[in-house]
């Protein structure tokens, strides 16, 4: 094989190896963790009561598609500002069983979003426009995410 055409198989190689590294590292999603402040579900409750906000529980999994899309959600201006007024927590379900279980009034699909009071309670009644799959937002369409917000500030602040 020409130097040439080794040197050019090498390049592709790498290349190559690169995405498949790049790609494997955002499987998750990205979440935008320098504009929204996420917090661990065991500080949360803690810092809700002292800064007297609501919490915002967000459960993902590393492999799901829909969650990486949701993921995108957070990065448009409107959502990144309302999350200045909650305690946000977002939780691989996978990894955080029993939490995953605890709030599942509908079931532990993924991804879901739930508004809690400072103490660690689920209002049911602040949810996604839907009949089924209550807690599942719109992927693509921060709207819906938004006006879930708005409520649960109007509501549990």
């Amino acid at each position: 094989m020409p130097i040439v055409t080794r040197t050019l198989v090498r390049l592709g190689l790498a290349a190559g190896a690169l995405l498949l590294v790049a790609g494997a590292a955002r499987a998750e999603g990205d979440w935008n963790d320098q504009a929204v402040k996420w917090v661990p579900y065991t500080d949360a409750l803690a810092t809700a009561k002292k800064e007297k906000k609501p919490v915002c529980l967000v459960f993902f999994t590393e492999w799901c598609p829909h969650c990486q899309n949701y993921s995108g959600v957070f990065h448009d201006p409107k959502v990144v500002e309302e999350t200045k007024r909650f305690v946000m927590v977002r939780l691989d379900r996978d990894k955080e069983k029993e939490l995953s279980t605890k709030y599942a009034p509908d079931g532990e699909y993924i991804p879901r979003t739930y508004f809690l009071k400072s103490d660690g309670t689920l209002d049911p009644e602040i949810h996604a426009p839907r009949d089924n799959y209550k807690y599942f937002y719109d992927e693509r369409d921060p709207a819906p995410l938004l006006a879930a917000m708005n409520q649960a500030i109007a509501k549990l602040h």
